[in-house]
């Protein structure tokens, strides 16, 4: 179905843009996305996939507002205190574009569940803070051959990269950062977060996710290391393992569908 005339109108920003024009816009309507996690890098994640006009979105956070939480998570307000943050951000996410579908998980997904959640999406973003939740999802991408855009914020310090399983070239987040060994993932809640940090990460996962569902190929092969303190912004290529033990026997997906 073509675009109506009011959609036109609401999407004429993007419309104006060679790379996405009509029919970027439209991908964008049909698109089904998984946000998980609706704190700080959630919040502009899912506002502006909202506002991007992605046809539906599911967002997925088994935690309550608390006012802690309002010191950096945008989608959320005093009047949203108690309330579970998958159905706080989705009230946002209605009000901000009513012709979005959105889809509210109040839970943590693990297993089947979240394997069967991330096969029915077209793409995956990753707004959890540990290193566990952030493996569980990797491998389900992995398994589906979806796309996921991954960020982590602390301190002062961000990070995001894409992993894209349909390319044959691109690493997964387990090659990236492997579960084996002491690393220590320490929340916000103790170590602390500036709290525009995570507006600019959120904001480039959600540059990368637009432009995955919009048919423009994501910046994969690179992470993307944000030093707010020093106000730099730094690229690393990075590499798949061929001994990954998660991605090193994965099927070829659709290559040509990144184009």
């Amino acid at each position: 179905m073509s675009l109506s005339d009011r959609e036109l109108l609401r999407y004429g920003r993007h419309i104006l843009l060679d790379d996405i024009d009509i029919g970027g816009q439209e991908r964008l309507r049909n698109a089904r996305a998984l946000v998980v996690g609706a704190g700080g890098l959630g919040s502009p994640v899912l506002m502006y996939l909202a506002s991007a006009g992605v046809g539906e979105l599911s967002v997925a956070d088994d935690d309550k507002v608390e006012l802690s939480n309002l010191q950096r998570q945008i989608v959320h307000d005093e009047g949203s205190l108690g309330m579970g943050k998958a159905e706080s951000a989705a009230c946002r996410m209605r009000a901000i574009n009513p012709d979005c579908r959105i889809h509210v998980i109040g839970e943590r997904l693990a297993g089947e569940r979240l394997r069967g959640l991330v096969a029915a999406h077209d793409l995956v973003v990753d707004c959890t803070d540990n290193f566990p939740a952030r493996h569980a999802i990797n491998a389900a991408c992995v398994i589906a051959g979806v796309p996921l855009v991954f960020g982590a914020a602390v301190r002062f310090e961000g990070q995001m990269a894409v992993f894209d399983p349909r390319d044959a070239e691109s690493p997964c987040y387990h090659c990236v950062f492997p579960d084996e060994g002491e690393s220590q993932d320490e929340p916000c809640a103790l170590l602390g977060v500036l709290s525009p940090l995570v507006g600019v990460i959120g904001g480039l996962q959600a540059v990368e996710a637009v432009k995955c569902l919009a048919g423009i190929p994501p910046a994969t092969g690179v992470l993307t290391l944000f030093d707010a303190k020093k106000g730099r912004i730094r690229q690393t290529r990075i590499r798949r393992d061929p001994e990954c033990p998660v991605c090193r026997e994965r099927q070829p997906f659709r290559l040509a569908s990144i184009s």
